[in-house]
């Protein structure tokens, strides 16, 4: 990369990379996204079709069905830039390494959160979702998805360089989804109750900023390390 280019060129030049690689390879997109929508349509097919229990369960089941679809998709973010080459580059790029591992990560929300978002509202039908918990629903999908993509790259930077690592990822970055899990799904119950939830949110949004702050140098340290 040119040693000139401003951060907001540089972040651009990846992101436009990325989709383009996702396009050509539509499995990338749909595969999550899939995913999603038969775990969710599992449950009643399991559980029966009452009403009331899968009202009260439909937050977890959203919930940890995005979880499971974030991670599905999150061995893929820097894999193949490993197999090719194209991640010694990055790391050898004058170019910050945080702003090109930002805009992966973005790339990775835009065609795995974006999704979900969109398709939830849809599934909650299914579920027999309480009407006063969808707006709940999407602003915590809204605040928690990019959470997911940005911690979960800390796992997927340190197991780039083994083989077969998902196993190790899973181990890795489940732990650390629990605090987002537990808030979105607290918050999605308290909004179906009539109760505020904008503590729930604040918690949350306090998660991504810290999130968007760290951890893009965490990954770029990761990957040093790992790589080395």
């Amino acid at each position: 990369m040119n040693q000139s280019l401003s951060y907001w060129q540089t972040f651009l030049i990846v992101l436009k990379r990325d989709l383009q690689v996702a396009v050509r390879n539509k499995g990338d997109i749909f595969n999550p996204l899939i995913f999603f929508v038969i775990v969710i349509t599992l449950f009643p097919l399991g559980i029966g079709s009452d009403s009331a229990i899968l009202t009260r369960i439909a937050p977890g089941i959203i919930w940890v069905a995005a979880l499971l679809s974030a991670l599905l998709s999150l061995e893929r973010l820097f894999k193949n830039d490993y197999l090719d080459g194209s991640l010694e580059q990055m790391l050898l790029s004058p170019q910050p390494l945080f702003i090109m591992v930002f805009a992966k990560v973005f790339a990775h929300w835009l065609l795995t959160g974006i999704p979900i978002i969109v398709v939830a509202p849809l599934l909650a039908l299914l579920l027999h979702m309480e009407q006063s918990a969808y707006g709940a629903m999407l602003a915590t999908l809204a605040l928690g998805t990019p959470i997911l993509s940005l911690i979960g790259g800390i796992g997927v930077a340190l197991t780039v360089g083994i083989k077969k690592g998902g196993v190790l990822l899973s181990l890795l970055i489940l732990p650390m989804y629990i605090p987002v899990l537990i808030f979105a799904t607290s918050a999605i119950e308290a909004a179906a109750l009539g109760m505020p939830f904008s503590g729930h949110l604040a918690i949350i949004g306090a998660l991504l900023a810290g999130s968007l702050t760290l951890t893009p140098f965490a990954i770029g340290a990761a990957l040093r390390v790992s790589t080395n």
